[in-house]
């Protein structure tokens, strides 16, 4: 079972304004800890943190097709709650991916949405009905 995923991010601000309406607000997880370089989000035993980068290590700047993490996936509940969300991804920092293929950019028989967050990190929703 995962523990925690830790992610380094380039503007706090930003990615807390992103992720926290996407977790909190969308997929059920709550603020688990604060601090002034630092936050993270629980749902059960899994929690996921966002740490700012210290200026010296900002660049090269991420990019998902270089080695490391490529993508988080989490579960919806349901294909509305991918179009729910899919209206609001701009408003809270997020773009879409593959857009002209929502909701079957995976294929024709999965069911997701795709898009990134302010670091370009990308993020799937997968609906599993």
């Amino acid at each position: 079972m995962l523990h925690h995923v830790e992610l380094y991010v380039s503007n706090l601000n930003d990615s807390v304004r992103a992720w926290e309406w996407l977790l909190c607000d969308q997929l059920g997880y709550t603020l688990y800890q604060s601090w002034p370089e630092g936050r993270s989000y629980r749902f059960g035993d899994t929690y996921l943190v966002f740490v700012q980068t210290e200026e010296d290590h900002l660049t090269p700047s991420y990019h998902r097709k270089k080695t490391g993490l490529n993508h988080l996936a989490f579960h919806a509940t349901s294909l509305t709650q991918l179009e729910d969300i899919r209206q609001q991804l701009t408003s809270h920092g997020f773009q879409e991916l593959y857009g002209d293929r929502f909701p079957h950019a995976g294929g024709p028989d999965y069911t997701a949405l795709f898009f990134e967050d302010p670091d370009r990190i990308k993020v799937e929703l997968v609906a599993t009905m």
